[in-house]
């Protein structure tokens, strides 16, 4: 059980008396329901789901102009969905009150809705939210995907391995809360597939890496640990790098379309068009998401102190606190450049992204949007 899952429920928000409830339901907690969820209900919100009028649903994934969508029952118009007990079905995407991005659906959600109409009542607040800017002038916010227990960040052991890129979905990932993951695709066309694990465990020293085949089973076995009954596992990373391929082979199944890579630069093209949750046998559930090459950060001043915190308690130690660390007298980071404490490569990537950040935050909606649950540790 995670740190979040034992906070006490927000003054007002009674979890008692759950039994006599709807939400009791086993078959919830195969969707990830937990307590975190079940104490945001009031105690009037709690009654309702027995008999049902207000019933919890996840979204299982987002289509253009509907939601999918699974509970203990799912309401009217539900089909038998993927897991025992568990039905789906679609419901409008309207959001009542919804002001700013971050206040409508996205896939891993939890809402309350109206078992009879699909009616959205309110989404719960998310235990991790993850998002982003969009590529382009408008910059619109992007919800990826929200109540995320791991992130698997997933590269490729070819020319389109990058740091930096690494580095940006670290940031994203310690911003929302949720343990990150690397693993590393396509090591059978590797001649050293361990020098680039050697270099994404450079990152941090307590950063889990996999290298795999993503086609074979036995190769990616290692992860279903991440994925228990449950738990819920997002998948993050360019086109082409093995994501679909990768979920095909932890489900024994070849359902999701996928795509080879261009030969001559190693990118791939857009195989996956929609977010969705997709189960395993042992309980879990994996979110599949388009490939991203361009990830805009924003609002993410705490993943970028946790990532790049060899540069943040170096800088602490200059001796004007506004040191643009370039040519003021008494700065620790030039020092640490000097004596080889820091690298030159990794605090320019580090002012790259700081500057980003800021840029992205004037004016933007979730700037002064409450932030979901704290991060879990």
């Amino acid at each position: 059980m995670s740190a979040t899952d034992s906070r006490l429920p927000p003054t007002g928000l009674a979890p008692t008396g759950l039994a006599q409830s709807g939400l009791a339901d086993p078959h919830l907690a195969d969707l990830g329901w937990r307590p975190f969820f079940a104490g945001q209900l009031s105690s009037n919100e709690a009654a309702r789901t027995c008999p049902l009028r207000v019933m919890p649903v996840r979204v299982m994934a987002v289509h253009r102009g509907q939601l999918a969508v699974a509970g203990a029952g799912a309401g009217a118009g539900a089909e038998a969905g993927g897991a025992p007990g568990v039905a789906e079905r679609t419901i409008p995407p309207f959001v009542p009150h919804a002001k700013t991005e971050e206040d409508h659906a996205t896939v891993g959600d939890w809402l309350l809705i109206e078992p009879e109409t699909g009616q959205i009542l309110r989404i719960l607040t998310r235990a991790s939210l993850f998002k982003r800017r969009a590529a382009g002038s408008g910059r619109k916010l992007q919800l990826i995907a929200a109540n995320v227990d791991t992130l698997f960040i997933v590269a490729s052991c070819n020319q389109d391995f990058s740091v930096a890129r690494l580095e940006r979905y670290l940031v994203l990932a310690r911003e929302a809360g949720v343990a990150p993951v690397i693993v590393l695709t396509k090591a059978d066309l590797a001649a050293d597939p361990e020098t680039f694990a050697q270099s994404a465990r450079a990152l941090a020293s307590d950063l889990p890496v996999h290298i795999v085949n993503a086609r074979e089973p036995a190769s990616v076995a290692a992860l279903a640990a991440y994925c228990g009954r449950g738990e819920t596992v997002a998948l993050l990373g360019s086109s082409g790098v093995g994501k679909s391929t990768m979920i095909n082979t932890l489900r024994g199944s070849s359902s999701i379309a996928t795509q080879p890579v261009r030969e001559g630069d190693g990118t791939g093209r857009h195989t996956t068009t929609v977010r969705e949750m997709h189960r395993l046998e042992n309980g879990g559930w994996l979110v599949d998401t388009p490939g991203m090459r361009e990830l805009q950060l924003s609002d993410a001043s705490e993943g970028l102190a946790e990532v790049f915190d060899d540069i943040v308690t170096t800088a602490l130690a200059c001796r004007f606190t506004n040191c643009s660390h370039e040519s003021e007298p008494g700065c620790a980071v030039r020092a640490g450049l000097a004596d080889g404490t820091l690298d030159a490569a990794r605090l320019e990537r580090w002012r790259k992204l700081t500057a980003q950040d800021a840029a992205n935050a004037p004016g933007w909606p979730g700037r002064n949007h409450p932030r979901t649950a704290p991060p879990r540790r």
